[in-house]
């Protein structure tokens, strides 16, 4: 690590912060904390969107997997397009119809508050454990950076420095900061990411199209895998990520409280297709960059390239290999796509707390003595304590990093899913029957996830969501002849 990087990253963790609360102004209120005023520009909300969806996940590991799979993830995204089309048109005007502070307030008028509860109690679950493989994985370039300058670290205080200086922006500017630097930030590993990919592709050798096409590494899905095992398959890919998007877009929090802060329908429309193409665009970068390791490793596996797993290869390239400068700004890159997401998350789970459990958090606020803008503050601190311990459990995972947070994503989004398209087809579907079936559904799921392995491998996230959505209608149904025979 050079003089050059320090100087490009101090100047970074420096400058975010301040331009972000710049832009943000200040905030008065629990309201404006965590709403953002509802006066944000379309644009500004479809990159947050696009930030919050790919964040260190996305950095670090597409770029993994399409060394050994190709351009799979563009495939994938073909299904986010659709998905998000469906959310769009179906589920912004469910949201947009009154003033909601979280994804779960329509369950909550549709079955009642227990459900409501449920609902949000299962997303901060999830989003706990997703977003602490997020923590973890954005800290393995800085790590590796730092060891090879002899400047180690131990992992709780790099995972405590990024937690400090993300919290100092969100608790003091709210959405509306997390959301310009969430854009900022965004801009920032995109460039970074198209000049490795500028690197890769002028060190590459004569012919490398030819090379890449003939070993099949422009492919948008993969073949001949055992059913069930891969997300990137046609079916998996299509109908799958439709699944995921809509799951992810119109149920979760993270996605939905961003939509919510749009100024009307029109705009968190368009925020929300923009970011289906930012996505995709995103992914053909950075699966770009991947291929092209691929090429610069003389074509070698992972494990004859020397990586124990996916997420290591890209890591290793910006560490060992990016010169003076353009490293730091890659790292500067990576640690925006962690603070991006984390910010969003830190925002969203508040948010879901204090809107779905208003009547504990009123006692206890008023038991501590503190405003409304104050307890929220306090929630936000609670959940980055409880995020930075979390993140310690991943550390010694062998899996690519996205695709252990989507599969623990994925055991909530397809209950949650099911919930919603019940409500909305369902018009005499009672609390008393949908709550204990997705009580029952979503631990059934986290079984799956973690002992249902088709011919050896892991369910693919795609078809746990699936699965999911399939289990909580068959519990409803169920249930609801159960009901009926006891009333004959």
């Amino acid at each position: 690590m050079t003089f050059a990087d320090l100087l490009v990253m101090l100047a970074y963790l420096t400058a975010l912060p301040l331009l972000a609360l710049g832009l943000a102004g200040r905030q008065t209120s629990a309201t404006a904390y965590l709403e953002g005023h509802g006066d944000l520009p379309w644009w500004a909300l479809c990159l947050s969107l696009v930030a919050t969806e790919t964040s260190t996940l996305t950095l670090i590991s597409v770029p993994g997997i399409a060394y050994g799979s190709g351009m799979v993830f563009v495939g994938l995204a073909l299904g986010y397009l659709i998905g998000r089309a469906i959310v769009a048109w179906k589920f912004l005007p469910l949201y947009q119809s009154g003033k909601m502070l979280s994804a779960y307030d329509w369950l909550g008028q549709r079955f009642g508050s227990s459900m409501q509860r449920m609902a949000s109690s299962t997303f901060l679950i999830t989003r706990l454990l997703a977003e602490a493989v997020r923590l973890f994985a954005g800290m393995l370039p800085l790590a590796a950076m730092l060891d090879a300058a002899h400047m180690g670290l131990p992992h709780a205080v790099l995972l405590g420095g990024i937690m400090l200086v993300t919290l100092f922006y969100t608790l003091c500017g709210g959405l509306r900061a997390v959301v310009w630097s969430d854009s900022i930030q965004f801009g920032l590993y995109l460039f970074g990411s198209a000049a490795c990919l500028a690197l890769l592709w002028h060190a590459a050798p004569a012919g490398v199209l030819h090379t890449l096409q003939a070993a099949g590494r422009f492919d948008l899905f993969v073949y001949n895998t055992p059913p069930f095992t891969s997300s990137f398959t046609p079916l998996a890919a299509l109908l799958g990520g439709t699944v995921l998007s809509v799951a992810s877009h119109g149920t979760d929090q993270l996605m939905v409280q961003r939509v919510l802060a749009a100024r009307c329908l029109h705009d968190a429309r368009l925020a929300l297709m923009g970011s289906a193409v930012g996505v995709g665009l995103l992914f053909a970068l950075l699966s770009g960059v991947g291929v092209l390791l691929w090429v610069h490793h003389g074509g070698a596996t992972l494990h004859q390239a020397g990586f124990a797993t996916p997420d290591a290869v890209f890591p290793a390239y910006i560490a060992q290999e990016l010169p003076s400068g353009l490293r730091g700004l890659m790292l500067a890159g990576v640690l925006a796509a962690t603070m991006g997401s984390l910010s969003a998350t830190l925002s969203a789970m508040t948010a879901a707390t204090v809107g779905d459990f208003a009547a504990p958090c009123t006692w206890a606020a008023r038991r501590l003595g503190l405003s409304g803008l104050g307890f929220a503050r306090v929630i936000t601190l609670f959940w980055a304590g409880a995020l930075v311990l979390c993140a310690g459990l991943f550390a010694q995972g062998s899996q690519s990093a996205v695709l252990v947070g989507l599969s623990i994503a994925a055991c909530g989004y397809g209950p949650m899913l099911a919930s919603f398209i019940a409500g909305m087809a369902w018009p005499g579907l009672k609390a008393r029957i949908l709550a204990p079936a997705f009580g029952l559904s979503v631990p059934l799921m986290v079984l799956a996830m973690m002992y249902l392995h088709p011919y050896g491998k892991p369910l693919a996230f795609v078809w746990l969501i699936v699965l999911g959505m399939i289990t909580l209608f068959g519990l409803v149904g169920l249930r609801y002849v159960i009901q009926k025979r006891s009333h004959c």
